[in-house]
């Protein structure tokens, strides 16, 4: 998720010694949208009592303005100003004030459930001990997070975990990263196993409130740790999806400092790790005393997850690959509610017309490639003991050698030759790499987050950046993969992509799928703040994209129930990045919240219901990553982030609610 050309805007932030406690933002007491009376809530058409027994007809969100500097402590916390109207079939109508409930900022000791207590967002080692900060050796603690990310809220039948006295329901939280330790200036990213944690939480059954009961965090050790886990989906049996961006380059791994300080900080050696164990899409189970077990499927190929979503034929997986030449996946399972198996394939968009994002253009046509069939512990076997130089020959140079295969990855050129007998382990581990070699169209730069609309079967994408790569005449651009955009939309983009069945893959075998993406066009736009030269502007506060729109979109989900696509930012362009929900029949685009400056927008989960109740579960990440845009703004924010966010490494894992009490959708 994070772009990591910003990661190098964070600098060192020191612990201001005296400064007074600054307040986070006002927490309600629970989330929203339940059919019930509320005195806070404004009815028109009806008395509050009556609405229990009303049919659900609309939702409605009214968004609030961006913070500013005549407010600094609201730019520096989550903040929300939204509210959220249903109508029922009678006409009648309640409005509800919306705010955040945080569950715990990373950092803070939380209940463990056996009367002690653990980090949150705490990092542990292959043998599942502490990971410990020491660059500050008077100040030795252990590592955790500023980084929440990936979040499913769901419920397990049967479930049963001690002192809860409501409703047991469960939130599955991955951590992304952190950005720096504790000295302020050693950066962090990639360089820890990315913890993931089941929270057990107590829902009030009256009120529909969430409090953490219990955090377990789950061994990783069986699947050789996590690398970099950032959007997350839950699947349609109930499952936690994980993923691991930013796959390591086999070929550089042995000197990548990032990844031999990832291998030492886990296995306590610069070596021990292996590259191919890590690109994969790792899969977490709830267990009904709330403690989670974990497995990598191998065979869904080696690329930069960001977040898979399973289809409602519970075999379909599209997903997202936020790298720069990066393409559009889909996995094809061949048992439903079962990812262990299947078959890979990858889109090539027709180059006439080339999708160039101009939202009156037609869509383009995508046809699929199939890449292979696999199984994942065949995959796992082949990860365990090849090397890559033994698939596939590479050079970086132009060999001028008609049996080598030009490509472009990660915004390069090079030069490569599959070794005989090869193709799966190309397939499956080098899949950027192969995808390339076979024609598949990678020009995508971030290819983010990655939602369903079930009624309407389409599949929304979002595009943080569009640039490089996707751009005609940049050097990572492929003349003729059907991706070319005249100029950049730094500010990015969310496509809309048909779902379909009947297709066959470019050998024209069969596809044994009815949720295909079969065309694909612009949903949405980013709208860049550009000079008379074209180069990007910042406004009075700093922002170089428009504040009253999307920019650089990241996660994605869709509420059926509410038919609206929710936003979470990861914008170097805003100031302050938001959550947006757009509603697809109305084409309303709200502002729903703020997160601090600095930070981007995380954890995005949209629960339609549970036990009755609505849920929109959100973070954020690194709070003051302070970058050119903020030069109006830092000096002022820094020390309300710093009191709010234990000096600027902490971060919040929490829910949308309403104030004080929460609607259901349904009755």
């Amino acid at each position: 998720m994070p772009n990591t050309t910003s990661l190098s805007r964070r600098h060192a932030m020191k612990l201001l010694a005296g400064a007074p406690m600054l307040p986070l933002a006002a927490t309600a007491s629970s989330l929203l949208l339940a059919s019930c009376g509320s005195d806070a809530a404004s009815s028109t058409g009806g008395n509050n009592n009556n609405l229990a027994a009303l049919k659900f007809e609309s939702a409605t969100f009214t968004g609030m303005p961006a913070p500013t500097l005549t407010n600094p402590a609201a730019m520096a916390t989550t903040t929300v100003g939204s509210s959220l109207a249903v109508k029922f079939s009678s006409g009648q109508q309640q409005t509800y004030a919306l705010g955040y409930q945080a569950f715990f900022i990373t950092g803070d000791l939380v209940p463990d459930g056996k009367g002690g207590t653990v980090l949150s967002g705490g990092y542990f080692d292959i043998n599942n001990q502490p990971i410990l900060d020491t660059t500050l050796p008077s100040k030795t603690r252990q590592f955790f997070s500023d980084a929440p990310d990936g979040t499913s809220l769901l419920k397990i039948d049967g479930a049963k975990v001690d002192g809860v006295k409501g409703n047991t329901v469960f939130a599955v939280v991955q951590f992304e990263y952190t950005t720096l330790a504790q000295d302020g200036k050693t950066g962090m990213y990639g360089k820890l196993p990315s913890p993931i944690a089941v929270l057990t939480l107590d829902q009030d059954p009256a009120t529909g409130k969430l409090s953490l009961v219990k955090y377990h965090n789950v061994d990783t050790s069986a699947v050789h740790g996590l690398w970099i886990t950032c959007g997350a989906s839950l699947s349609p049996w109930n499952t936690h999806l994980s993923s691991e961006e930013y796959e390591p380059d086999a070929f550089n791994a042995p000197t990548d400092v990032m990844f031999q300080a990832y291998s030492k900080n886990l296995y306590g050696n610069a070596n021990t790790a292996k590259a191919y164990h890590y690109g994969h899409m790792p899969e977490v189970t709830v267990n009904p005393d709330g403690s989670g077990s974990i497995k990598k499927h191998y065979c869904m190929g080696r690329i930069s997850h960001e977040l898979v979503q399973v289809m409602p034929d519970q075999r379909t997986a599209l997903m997202g690959d936020d790298a720069t030449n990066g393409g559009l996946f889909v996995f094809v399972a061949d048992k439903a509610q079962d990812l262990s198996a299947g078959t890979l394939y990858v889109a090539k968009i027709a180059a006439d017309p080339a999708l160039d994002l101009d939202p009156s253009k037609p869509a383009v046509t995508l046809s699929w490639i199939k890449l292979g069939h696999a199984n994942s512990d065949e995959i796992k076997a082949l990860a365990d003991t090849l090397q890559p130089s033994d698939i596939l020959t590479r050079v970086t140079t132009n060999p001028n050698d008609p049996s080598y295969t030009a490509i472009a990855i990660s915004g390069k050129k090079e030069w490569i030759k599959i070794k005989p007998g090869m193709e799966k382990a190309a397939a499956f581990l080098e899949t950027h790499r192969y995808a390339a070699y076979v024609g598949a169209s990678m020009g995508f730069t971030k290819l983010e987050g990655t939602t369903v609309n079930i009624k309407d079967k389409i599949a929304y994408s979002a595009l943080q950046n569009v640039e490089g790569s996707m751009v005609t005449g940049n050097a990572a651009n492929v003349p003729g993969n059907g991706i070319s955009v005249a100029k950049e939309i730094k500010a990015g983009a969310i496509l809309a992509h048909t779902l379909t069945g009947g297709l066959q893959d470019s050998s024209g075998a069969p596809i044994d799928s009815d949720w295909m993406p079969s065309a694909s066009h612009t949903l949405l736009l980013g709208q860049d703040y550009r000079d008379s030269t074209g180069a990007l502007m910042g406004d009075a506060l700093g922002n170089t994209a428009n504040p009253d729109y999307i920019a650089n979109p990241d996660n994605l989900k869709f509420s059926e129930t509410m038919r609206t696509l929710f936003i979470g930012e990861d914008s170097s362009q805003h100031v302050n990045n938001f959550l947006w929900a757009y509603n697809v029949d109305t084409q309303q685009l709200s502002r729903l919240m703020s997160v601090p400056a600095g930070g981007e927008s995380t954890g995005l989960h949209a629960v339609d219901q549970i036990n009755g109740w609505t849920y929109i579960m959100s973070n954020f990440q690194h709070a003051g990553d302070w970058g050119g845009i903020h030069n109006n703004v830092k000096n002022t924010l820094n020390v309300y982030i710093q009191n709010n966010y234990k000096g600027g490494y902490g971060a919040a894992v929490g829910y949308l609610t309403g104030n004080p009490t929460q609607p259901k959708l349904s009755s």
